[in-house]
């Protein structure tokens, strides 16, 4: 089944069993770039403007510790959120935008950044390996500092999907470059040699905008990160030591699912908002049945919001409508990638109005939101269509 396959991007592929997913879904893998999110308050707060893309790089690094993951999230179904709130003071709303492609569009604030992200996950299957290609864009801007930061993650290569023990790897370099002055970082990624030999290994260089190098950095996308100080030929500074910037918290012994403690802390309802949607992640009946170790109510359940959404499709495209998203809009504008080039959406405020309104209303409506149904949906009456 799967021989016909190769070569082709799994996101048009039939459709996988739950006993290789997790129990989450792509928007609240997206949130957890959140979980050191304390860095981009440094960077803000930072004067030196080489120090401050070496905690904003690092930032970026840390997420790959929970990448690592060898689970399949569930693709979200469009017009599905996810909310975040209660962590370092940020606010995080997703969105899936599109179904076909898949795209993603995020915004996470508060007092020290604003970050947005554009995303559509491209890949091409391989046999017994898969190539991720991020086609995406991600801004970040430091409010108090006034300065954009651009991102270009590396691509992604899951091996071993089908025989042998599945592992993660993410060869090739990282780019982080400050928009406002020109300034940026470039990080490699070592790939993974013989026996495990340079594996996890992150090594570069903060240059400034005449392309000097200003500070050296290192470390393990699975452990630390570091920086030094460096001269123009990117060698050590006399009389400077080598510094921790970041280091990834411990996470739970023998997980199932190998979560970190952000992982089960964003898939719970402890960072939900008052009145969350009703199209919310957390909702999802197939993902909350794999959490409670049903995987035959899942497999049911996913199968059931999958068909809605076929029908739902067919339903649009006969009444001549087009998807809106609720709370990003498509720009027009498409902008390069390495892997392709991406349409790209814009947070357009609406959220943060809604938010705005219930956390200032005077209700003292505490109804249960497990008990919310899944409702992601365009046409509230799929049978009176």
């Amino acid at each position: 089944m799967m021989h016909k396959y190769i070569g082709s991007d799994v996101t048009s592929m039939v459709t996988l069993p739950v006993i290789i997913f997790e129990p989450m879904t792509m928007l609240q893998k997206m949130a957890e770039l959140m979980e050191y999110s304390h860095l981009l308050d440094l960077a803000d707060q930072c004067d030196d403007p080489y120090m401050r893309l070496v905690y904003a790089s690092s930032w970026a690094i840390s997420v790959y510790y929970a990448y690592q993951r060898t689970w399949k999230p569930f693709n979200p179904i469009l017009g599905e959120t996810y909310e975040m709130v209660n962590h370092g003071g940020v606010t995080f709303i997703a969105e899936q935008v599109s179904h076909h492609p898949p795209m993603s569009a995020a915004h996470a604030e508060n007092e020290h950044f604003t970050y947005d992200i554009s995303s559509k996950l491209k890949t091409k299957f391989l046999g017994n390996s898969l190539d991720v290609y991020p086609v995406g864009r991600t801004r970040v801007k430091l409010k108090k500092a006034g300065v954009i930061l651009d991102l270009v993650p590396p691509p992604t290569k899951v091996n071993n999907i089908i025989f042998g023990r599945t592992w993660v790897d993410s060869p090739g370099e990282m780019i982080m470059m400050n928009m406002t002055t020109g300034d940026k970082v470039v990080l490699y990624f070592q790939p993974c040699g013989w026996f495990g030999a340079g594996r996890y290994e992150v090594d570069g260089y903060v240059y400034s905008a005449d392309e000097e190098p200003k500070m050296l950095m290192t470390g393990k996308w699975n452990e630390s990160m570091s920086f030094q100080p460096c001269d123009q030929e990117g060698e050590p500074l006399p009389g400077t030591k080598l510094k921790e910037v970041w280091r990834v918290a411990a996470a739970p012994e023998k997980d199932k699912f190998q979560y970190t403690h952000f992982a089960h802390k964003i898939n719970s309802f402890d960072t939900a908002p008052k009145k969350l949607l009703a199209s919310d992640s957390r909702l999802r009946p197939d993902r909350y049945a794999l959490e409670q170790g049903d995987m035959s109510k899942s497999g049911a359940e996913k199968r059931s919001l999958e068909e809605r959404q076929r029908a739902e499709k067919r339903i649009r495209e006969a009444k001549g409508h087009q998807f809106s998203p609720k709370w990003f809009s498509l720009t027009g504008e498409v902008t390069p990638t390495p892997w392709g080039d991406l349409e790209v959406y814009e947070y357009n405020g609406q959220y943060t109005e809604h938010r705005a309104r219930i956390d200032t209303s005077d209700s003292a409506d505490v109804a249960d939101i497990s008990t919310i149904e899944f409702n992601p949906w365009q046409y509230a009456d799929l049978s009176a269509q």
